[in-house]
Parts: C-alpha cells; structure tokens; sequence
C-alpha cells in the first residue's frame, strides 16, 4: 500500500447569510446556527458521510465543550462521525482547513466537513472566578454554618461580571486599538481606507446580482441575503463618519464604515483528497490546495494583525512566485487600515528583507485582483465562519478560471497570528 500523501483538495461548502449583530440572525446561538449549513451539506452527498468533522468558534459558551460534536449531533448526522473543536480568533476555520489538510491520507480519511461559527448575539456573561469559586463551595456546604461561612466570605469585589470584549487579553487593547497605532506607523490615510470600503460593498453588491453567492449561501428563515452590503454607501457618506476607536487625538481613521461590523453567521467548506471529491456532487466548485503558511509575531513589537505582511512574502519564495503570479487575491478585510498596511510592507523592499526575510523581488502588488466580490468590510466577518467563507468564495472565482490559474488568500488573527493559502485551478 502507497504511503504517498495524496495531493489536497478544498470544494466549495455553503453559508448562512451573515448579518449584523442583533440583526435577523439574533435567536440563533452558534450551534442552531452551525446546524443548517450542516445539514444541507451532509445532505448533498446523497448517501455518503465525510470521515470526519472540524468545526469552530471563538466566543466560548458553558453550555458546551466540543461545539463540532454538537453541531453534527443537533443536524442529525450518522453519529459514527468522529468531530473536534478547533479555534484560532479570526482564522479558526481557517486553520480547520490546514488541520483536516494534515489528516486526510486517501486510506481511509479522504474527505472532512470543516467549518465554523459565530453568534456574537448570544455572549454569554460570565461570574468573576472568585465569586464562582464560593458559589461552587456554597452549594457543596453540608450544613448550614459552612453556608453562612461561604457567603459571609463574599466581598464587594468579587460582585463583578465578565463580559467577554473583542480585546487582545495580553495588551488589553481591541482589535481596532491595535489597528488605529499600526495605521499611525504606517501612515495610512482615512480616504485610502473608505475607498477600500467603498469597493468591498460595490463588489458584494455587483456579486450578488450576478449570482455568485446564489449556491454559497442558503436562506436562514426569511433572511435569504447577507445583510450587511450597503448599495447606496459613497466616498461622500464614509467621509461623514466619526472615528470609531480614537476619539480624542484628532487623528483616529477607522470608523464604522472601514471597520467589519460585529456579525453573527456560520460557514461551511470541504477537505478532500481526489477519492473525497469523488463523493461531492458533480460540478461542486474545486481547487488544488497547493501550500499553506501559519505565521505567529511579536505582537509587543509589531502590529497585532500583521503576521500576513510577513507570512504572503515567506509562502510565494517558498513556491518560486512573485505577487504578479497569482491572478486572485482574497485578503481578509478586518479593517480597510489592515488591508492597506499589508500591501505597503508586501511593496517595501526593506520590511520583506529585514523583518520577512524574503530577498527574492516579488514585484508590486495588483490591487486590481483583489476580492472581486467584496470581503468581510461587506459580507460581515463572524469570527469563526470567516475562514470558511473567505475559502469556498475563493474556490468558486477559482474553479471559473483556466487551469494553473493561482489564488493566495490570506487572514490576520488576533494574537499577532495569521493563515494563508495559495490555491491552485487544475
């Protein structure tokens, strides 16, 4: 029997409509959210099963430990189906994908269910630690004067709740903090990021007339769209917004409309090796998974969302590319700042060489290939789906393109981490 690993393959999965927080999506927590998008592709494969399950969120709940097992036992799949839990902040589906990539050996794990969620209408509150630990204790009391030990023990300042924020915990700064000081360093301007924005929406909403997310994304109840793409935005009205996370300096640029909304909504993508696509139905959009990088920084030293200025560099020297090579770019957009600040040091001769270590010229970078049918500033960016969507969007534009045709895509994640691809047509 041939150990040869065989070569990997990602086919596009199917996704709710993402929608903002407290939106039509808010009476779904993440697994009945997960569930649908479940569903609908175990039952494409008339018959068949996926060998196993992958599935994410970022936002924990006490009300479940293992949120893939859960979501494949709430869809009513063969339970026989083994699942895990992954999670890694804006890549968790992501880095799914890579892991399921790892497992399939064409022996026997030929195709994985990946995929991932986020209800950031359902957080959940949580008590201080001290005040669970004597809670916990008081209700293990034996007799009453234990119990009245145990609350007589109960100070003012553990009558606290957690609240879980989108806050790195090392630095204790939000994702936009973060991004408003890297956008300083890099001197990114405010219009540059609302016209990033401005094309997002544009293209989402240019996609979805087109049809290009009509077999991506199956109604949830009524909601049949993403509803986050704005149709009547402009530079004039992304002009008018106030900065959203520097209020006080005078020289805050991100605001709620170059900035991704907090959203709710669950996404789903295939693993396969060529026997696993082989139980997909035929048409089902495919392409080669080439190579993969994860990249962890210094994030006390370095902006938190840019381990992929270095990580796109290291992924095409490794594969003997320049950025003119790849005809798709599908860059996360956490922040119209992050997108910007990416390609500034991709085009900056001194960062690949000194910070990189990337000395091989790469070329300027084709902003004209990018995200031709709008990113997560349009399409809404709920933390753990994100992956998966930004993977079977890309898969699709791929599979409509001519063999050899290259996509990079590529994700920043809180932590000072990143996931990138480079994705193949054949």
């Amino acid at each position: 029997m041939s150990t040869a690993k065989p070569d990997i393959w990602l086919a596009a999965g199917v996704r709710t409509p993402f929608s903002k927080v407290d939106g039509p999506l808010a009476g779904l927590d993440a697994i009945a959210l997960s569930v649908p998008v479940v569903r609908h592709m175990v039952g494409q494969l008339a018959g068949a099963k996926p060998d196993f399950a992958i599935w994410g969120t970022v936002i924990p709940s006490l009300t479940w430990s293992n949120i893939a097992r859960e979501v494949l036992l709430d869809a009513g799949v063969d339970p026989a189906i083994p699942a895990f839990s992954t999670v890694m902040a804006c890549s968790t589906s992501m880095i799914g994908a890579f892991q399921a990539a790892g497992m399939i050996d064409g022996r026997g794990r030929d195709l994985a269910l990946v995929g991932g969620v986020e209800a950031m209408s359902h957080v959940q509150i949580g008590l201080a630690p001290s005040l669970s630990t004597k809670i916990r204790h008081l209700q293990q009391a034996k007799s009453p004067g234990q119990r009245l030990d145990q609350l007589l023990g109960v100070r003012f300042k553990d009558l606290k709740l957690f609240i879980p924020k989108v806050v790195n915990r090392t630095t204790g700064l939000s994702m936009g903090e973060h991004t408003e000081i890297t956008a300083k360093d890099w001197a990114i301007a405010r219009a540059d990021q609302d016209q990033i924005a401005l094309d997002s929406h544009q293209r989402a909403v240019a996609g979805w007339k087109a049809g290009v997310f009509d077999d991506l994304v199956i109604p949830i109840g009524d909601t049949r769209k993403d509803t986050l793409p704005r149709a009547d935005t402009s530079l004039e009205k992304l002009a008018k917004l106030g900065p959203a996370f520097d209020r006080t300096s005078g020289k805050g640029t991100l605001t709620a409309g170059n900035s991704t909304p907090l959203t709710d909504g669950a996404a789903g993508v295939w693993v396969a090796s060529e026997a696993g696509l082989a139980r997909l139905p035929k048409g089902t959009p495919r392409a080669r998974l080439v190579d993969f990088e994860v990249t962890s920084i210094d994030l006390h030293h370095e902006g938190l969302l840019m381990a992929p200025a270095y990580g796109v560099p290291r992924l095409l020297a490794r594969n003997g590319l320049t950025y003119a090579d790849i005809d798709l770019w599908e860059i996360h957009e956490a922040f119209a700042a992050q997108v910007l600040f990416h390609i500034k040091a991709w085009e900056d001769k001194a960062f690949l060489r000194d910070k990189a270590g990337v000395t091989v010229e790469l070329g300027a970078f084709p902003r004209e290939r990018m995200n031709p049918n709008g990113g997560s500033l349009a399409l809404g960016h709920p933390f753990g789906a994100t992956g998966a969507r930004i993977l079977s969007q890309a898969v699709k534009e791929l599979a409509g393109r001519p063999p050899g045709t290259k996509a990079i895509v590529s994700i920043c994640a809180d932590g000072g981490q990143g996931t990138m691809a480079l994705l193949e047509a054949v």
